[in-house]
């Protein structure tokens, strides 16, 4: 349909008239549109609140994207008052929070890469609290099903559950000695005293969690009534894509992770030097070679991940980590069966003298003897997987929780923009799914990184030649192509987290500046395409569907994570605790 030349010249004054204002005021162009077409008789553009054609001024509740564009603009000003105060209101507490997530890495920017992995990959984040937590768990259980309870396998049991945040490895000939030997105990005690600290609740992680919970709730009740809630403006959307922090923070201060690399380094340093590998009076530490080791070199290791304390680097522990731990098990089983069997070390034949004391339940003597001896002791019988039985499914349960956590917080976010008039897909909404997407890839990088390398270790001659327990032998080229795809992998996902963090910042930056309150945003365009309005007034039914899916979508965010938490706290308490000293 093509304009009269007055009402083309009257169109052009209105778009000059519009242009001198600043920002884009889609209300006002609305009623300057609406003005216009009553002069003209001209309703090209009108719609009502189902996008179609009115035949009545009155019925127009929308407008057409071109008709947005051609006459109200598609810019927006930045508004720095509005982002100073949603930014301190919404976002500057979650940013706060991230300050009270377990860090102690040897070096500051390791704990900031620990900081960016986790704000970039909420999922890898969860993943990592709760593998720790179902790890803890399962060598819980496996301890206990020891048939005798041999000397300091409740101080193993502890020690061992405590240090998934170092790349722990063992020299199994040695340890043998460290397990049997009575003049170990000293060991076992000191260094489980000297690790027996926790990261626990303090005034002001508490003060941090609970401003985040406040200004969330004050964000859910700063939303309008109606229900058009102007989500660009509050921080319902934003604080339900953050809220997952709250859960992980709480989770880890609930674990209470070692994770303070000179703490750990001083602990074992002490504890080391009351080691003995033999039934004599020369201490192990005085040697090279350490029975139990809880720090490594970067050529020691598959992936310099494992070398990070901070625990969102768990994720590369858990399948070495454990190996050592189920290897650790082993060999006290080993022993615990012995003791059963009344054998003692010096005379491993059935018919050996078993030393009897009432003062404990296994007399010294029955814990001495010779290196080989000792050896022969704790041998492990049965031959052993490269991957430890039941890994997997803890790693399935892990991601399934962590994925749960996520989707439902940022998804609760998508949902909320997605059923705001104009409904659709708009820029919010997409900006939130790249997120979650990104989030997502960057855990699955990570995941299959950690396994990729896990693998290329069975072949690996990495190990110092003291430690192996066999010769050097060729890696064979799956174990090197595997290694090398395990370190791109591993890159790009950090690279993916830096930028994700960014995303997201800049998200909620755009959108509190009101950057995102254009034409093309709210009228949904990237999913309704050519046939994309903008709705300026919301009819009931509009008003109805806005409210039942804003009140959907923070039962969801807010459900999730307190699921995720409570899920913690029930599963917690099968976890190791300290032992009595």
């Amino acid at each position: 349909m093509r304009l009269h030349s007055s009402q083309a010249l009257t169109l052009l004054l209105l778009v000059h008239s519009v242009d001198k204002v600043v920002g884009l005021d889609l209300s006002q162009c609305f009623s300057d549109i609406t003005t216009n077409a009553s002069l003209t008789n001209n309703l090209v553009g009108l719609l009502d609140s189902n996008g179609y054609p009115v035949s009545n001024i009155s019925d127009a509740t929308a407008i057409s994207y071109s008709l947005c564009t051609s006459v109200c603009g598609n810019t927006r000003d930045f508004q720095w008052l509005a982002l100073s105060q949603d930014f301190s209101s919404w976002l500057l507490p979650y940013l706060a929070l991230i300050s009270q997530l377990p860090f102690g890495a040897q070096y500051r920017s390791d704990d900031i890469m620990s900081a960016i992995l986790t704000v970039g990959s909420p999922v890898l984040a969860g993943y990592s609290l709760f593998v720790t937590l179902l790890n803890s768990r399962w060598i819980n259980h496996r301890f206990r099903q020891l048939p005798v309870k041999y000397p300091n396998s409740h101080f193993a049991l502890s020690i061992v559950s405590s240090l998934q945040q170092v790349p722990l490895d063992l020299h199994l000939i040695d340890f043998a000695s460290l397990v049997v030997l009575p003049e170990n105990d000293c060991w076992w005690k000191i260094l489980s005293q000297q690790m027996n600290y926790t990261h626990k609740w303090s005034a002001a992680s508490a003060t941090s969690i609970a401003w985040v919970i406040i200004a969330y709730i004050l964000s859910i009740a700063n939303s309008p009534s109606n229900a058009f809630t102007s989500t660009q403006a509050d921080g319902g959307a934003t604080g339900s894509m953050w809220l997952w922090l709250v859960p992980i923070v709480a989770g880890w201060l609930v674990l209470s992770p070692k994770c303070d690399f000179n703490r750990l380094q001083a602990a074992y340093d002490r504890a080391d030097e009351h080691a003995h590998t033999e039934s004599t009076n020369v201490p192990a530490g005085t040697s090279t070679q350490r029975a139990l080791t809880i720090t490594a070199q970067d050529h020691e290791v598959m992936s310099p991940d494992e070398l990070l304390t901070p625990p969102v680097f768990n994720y590369s522990r858990s399948l070495p980590w454990a190996n050592t731990a189920d290897t650790m098990f082993r060999v006290f089983e080993a022993a615990s069966e012995k003791v059963r069997n009344r054998i003692p070390v010096n005379k491993p034949d059935e018919d050996g003298v078993w030393a009897s004391d009432l003062r404990s339940a296994i007399h010294p003597d029955n814990r001495r003897g010779t290196h080989e001896q000792i050896r022969a002791y704790c041998a492990i019988t049965a031959q052993r997987s490269h991957w430890v039985p039941g890994v997997f499914t803890r790693m399935a349960f892990a991601s399934c929780v962590s994925l749960a956590l996520q989707w439902g917080t940022v998804g609760g976010a998508i949902i909320i923009e997605w059923f705001t008039p104009t409904t659709g897909m708009g820029c919010r909404s997409l900006s939130y799914f790249i997120y979650g997407a990104v989030s997502t890839i960057i855990w699955m990088m990570l995941l299959i990184s950690s396994i990729l390398a896990h693998y290329s270790a069975a072949y690996s001659n990495r190990k110092p030649s003291s430690a192996r327990e066999s010769p050097p032998r060729q890696e064979p080229l799956s174990a090197r192509v595997s290694l090398a795809l395990s370190h791109c992998l591993r890159r790009m996902g950090k690279l993916l987290a830096i930028t994700n963090s960014g995303w997201v910042i800049t998200t909620c930056i755009l959108q509190y500046s009101d950057i995102y309150d254009t034409c093309f945003c709210n009228s949904s365009m990237l999913s309704r395409g050519a046939a994309a309005y903008i709705t300026i007034f919301e009819t009931s039914a509009q008003a109805a569907l806005a409210k039942g899916a804003w009140f959907g979508a923070l039962s969801l965010a807010c459900g999730s994570a307190l699921a995720f938490f409570v899920t913690v706290g029930l599963l917690v308490d099968t976890i190791p605790t300290e032992p009595s000293l």
